[in-house]
């Protein structure tokens, strides 16, 4: 980050904290003449001249101070000012450094007049957060995480580093139990908030799909005064939702989906190679809309994007526009051209946080994806986690997706995609193996020119290992 995002004084009066420094030095200011132009928690990814912020998580923070001055920390905040400090290295000493970063929040929010999106939902809100940048950008200073920072100290770290003169802020909120959404949302206090939409996720810890609707609305606790919901329309749940919203005190409902009677409404959807072209009705008004990102979940998506940029101001002319310019990131659905064999294949990646209408919804961009005469649709599969009781039949039932999407091959890892190997006709089944890694090399030897491959399966079923081999090969024999 470039700029002064905090000074000194700022940074201390945001927490009421003591600036310092351990030791002698000769200049006896400068523990309080720094500035920052971000923050970071992990020294691995910290850029010169961030604050470092010493949280006590698997490890303590305070022991890797000196690797954090050693890579140009601007000054470092911390519960304590141990011997492995600096001398003359500032600091920014509280009583707790989790509060502390939860204070610099609040005070990134106060100080600055830009609106505030917040998304939840089981599926679609990386996506949704990346669209709405791509969209909002012509309108304005978007500031949002450039990754999944969705949780209870990711999203502080989120906001904290929102520049003062912003003038759009959007932010995503995961959970996996009741009541962790809660605190997002007062931290954030979003002008407007959207579910996405509801499906069976962390069935581990909710008792039933309606639970996870009652859990995600949590989102609407935390409206700012004349905050607008931004609901699916087509949801089981809508209801439930918008009356959550209602008693929470939203002043505004917009709706997005393919029933009659949504505000921004899917007419048609028409997957056009490596793009897609949508028809919506947008207050009334029918329209063509070029994308820049297949697939008829992502339209949703899209469509979720647009009502919330025209609910906190943004033009939607220019916010259209931009959406056939734009291209989802690495591990949300991005399409790649790779190297196979003597000729070229396509890669879907989509392997970030699989939930089954997820992985559905990807199984039907994989269908739609057009191969060489001769040529397969083959799906590489991780388990999807936190199911519950349900996850082996949840697992099995994909097994419709994928002959409905006419896959050929299907490649699966992990001890729940036992399951849907045991439904799959015994034609589709490539390879199962009980880790990830272990379809690597079977899938390198078996992906040919001409081919599409997906790859999909939550974070931690470590699916990404093939998406990364497929990419190195991609790397390695461009420079033969």
């Amino acid at each position: 980050m470039t700029g002064s995002l905090w000074t000194a004084y700022e940074a201390a009066a945001a927490t009421g904290g003591a600036l310092c420094a351990r030791g002698g030095q000769d200049d006896s200011w400068a523990a309080e003449e720094w500035s920052a132009g971000g923050l970071s928690t992990d020294t691995r990814n910290l850029k010169p001249g961030d604050i470092f912020i010493a949280l006590r998580a698997a490890r303590d923070g305070h022991e890797f101070l000196k690797n954090a001055f050693d890579a140009g920390a601007a000054a470092a905040l911390v519960a304590r000012a141990p011997e492995n400090a600096p001398d003359g290295a500032p600091l920014l000493v509280v009583a707790d450094t989790v509060e502390g970063l939860r204070d610099l929040a609040v005070a990134a929010r106060m100080r600055n007049f830009g609106k505030r999106i917040a998304i939840a939902g089981s599926v679609g809100k990386s996506s949704t957060r990346e669209i709405l940048r791509g969209i909002l950008s012509p309108s304005g200073v978007v500031h949002t995480a450039d990754k999944s920072f969705s949780n209870q100290l990711s999203v502080p770290l989120a906001l904290a580093r929102m520049p003062m003169r912003a003038d759009f802020g959007v932010f995503e909120f995961g959970m996996s139990h009741a009541d962790e959404i809660t605190p997002l949302t007062a931290l954030v206090r979003p002008h407007v908030a959207i579910v996405t939409a509801i499906a069976a996720a962390h069935l581990e810890f909710f008792k039933s799909v309606k639970a996870i609707a009652e859990a995600t609305s949590e989102i609407f606790s935390g409206l700012a005064r004349g905050g607008v919901a931004v609901l699916p329309f087509d949801n089981p749940h809508f209801s439930q939702l918008k009356k959550r919203a209602e008693q929470a005190g939203a002043a505004g409902f917009v709706t997005f989906g393919e029933k009659p009677g949504a505000d921004f409404q899917l007419l048609k959807y028409d997957f056009v190679g490596t793009r897609a072209r949508i028809q919506v009705k947008i207050k009334n008004e029918t329209r063509m809309i070029d994308v820049g990102i297949p697939g008829r979940h992502q339209a949703s998506n899209i469509l979720a994007a647009l009502a919330a940029a025209d609910a906190v101001g943004a033009p939607l002319e220019p916010a259209i526009a931009a959406l056939s310019k734009f291209t989802l990131s690495e591990g949300h659905g991005a399409r790649e051209i790779i190297k196979a064999g003597r000729g070229m294949a396509t890669l879907i990646d989509d392997q970030c946080n699989a939930i089954p209408a997820s992985m559905a919804a990807t199984t039907s961009l994989l269908g739609a994806t057009p191969v060489a005469q001769g040529s397969r649709r083959i799906a590489v599969l991780g388990e999807m986690l936190e199911l519950g009781p349900d996850g082996p039949s949840l697992h099995a039932s994909l097994a419709d997706a994928l002959v409905a999407a006419k896959v050929d091959r299907v490649y699966a890892a992990g001890e729940l995609m036992r399951h849907l190997w045991d439904a799959l006709p015994p034609e589709m089944r490539g390879l199962y193996a009980d880790n990830a890694v272990a379809l690597v090399g079977p899938v390198l030897d078996n992906v040919a020119s001409g081919d599409a491959v997906m790859v999909n399966g939550s974070n931690a079923s470590n699916v990404s290992a093939v998406a990364r081999a497929l990419r190195q090969r991609q790397l390695e024999e461009s420079k033969v």
